[in-house]
């Protein structure tokens, strides 16, 4: 069976606000040849140095059992960093499984999975991984701008996250809390916990779901914006537009299996739609 670990960022964030022991608050920490804060342009610049090649997510015949149900079978995935690839499936498919291996909640019933270099539950701990989930019902207690400010203050080199406050039109409902803004604004806010430790790898599951069409483009912006300063991106979504808009690889996970792992470029270099290509992965396949 696999074995649950802490998802460190998380329960760090909510211990420190039950202790009231955090002291975070929305401007990160301001270093030497920062840039002035700005929009996705000026993000690339005040991101953590990305100096490796090697891939910041390495999983090689990830299997997960659940008593007599296999819901990964032996998957490989690789991202290299400032590499976005997005990961598509039908719901049930296993990419929210893959996910929680990656992030250290959940350990592989076999193969391995290399995040960063080291464990995903090291790369967790050190905040070199951000993830950005879609349901965080234990957040709902505080305020978005308490949630932000806790999540900062679990990093040594925060990014200042006002200027991007801004440009999601996050700044007025600051004070809401967590439960109670729109599906997109907490999406939105999920997104900047993701990223305000400056990691190497970033994890977004369906980043932009419940986004208005504003918020939807910024976001996207703001992804570009990762993958140009070195950051490694892995997203899930429903939306073949985004894949296509955002991912220089595509991997589709259907039953457990990677049916597909290949550049845009080279899925689409047909003629064919990824919409197709989405289809003929997944249909009559088991």
């Amino acid at each position: 069976m696999p074995v649950e670990s802490p998802c460190f960022s998380q329960r760090r964030c909510l211990l420190n606000h039950s202790r009231g022991t955090s002291k975070g608050s929305l401007s990160g920490t301001t270093h030497p040849g920062d840039h002035p804060a700005g929009g996705p342009a000026d993000l690339r610049h005040r991101l953590r140095a990305v100096t490796t090649t090697a891939p910041a997510l390495d999983a090689q015949g990830v299997t997960i059992r659940l008593g007599d149900r296999t819901v990964l079978d032996r998957v490989d995935l690789h991202v290299l960093p400032g590499q976005v690839t997005a990961l598509l499936g039908p719901n049930g498919a296993g990419k929210t499984t893959l996910i929680r291996c990656c992030t250290g909640l959940l350990t592989p019933s076999s193969g391995r999975i290399v995040i960063c270099g080291t464990t995903p539950t090291r790369a967790c701990a050190e905040g070199r991984v951000g993830l950005m989930p879609q349901a965080t019902g234990a957040w709902s207690q505080i305020t978005a701008a308490e949630l932000l400010a806790h999540l900062a203050s679990l990093h040594t080199e925060p990014l200042d996250l006002e200027p991007l406050v801004e440009l999601l039109d996050l700044t007025a409902h600051l004070r809401t809390p967590y439960r109670r803004l729109s599906g997109g604004q907490q999406q939105a806010v999920n997104l900047l916990g993701a990223i305000v430790g400056r990691p190497e790898l970033v994890v977004l599951d369906e980043p932009t779901a419940g986004m208005d069409p504003r918020a939807r483009r910024t976001t996207w912006e703001l992804v570009g914006a990762l993958a140009q300063a070195g950051t490694a991106v892995l997203l899930t979504t429903h939306d073949m537009a985004e894949a296509q808009s955002l991912g220089d690889r595509v991997a589709i996970i259907h039953h457990g299996r990677v049916r597909v792992d290949s550049t845009v470029a080279e899925l689409t270099d047909s003629g064919r739609s990824l919409e197709e290509v989405f289809l003929e992965a997944t249909e009559g396949r088991s």
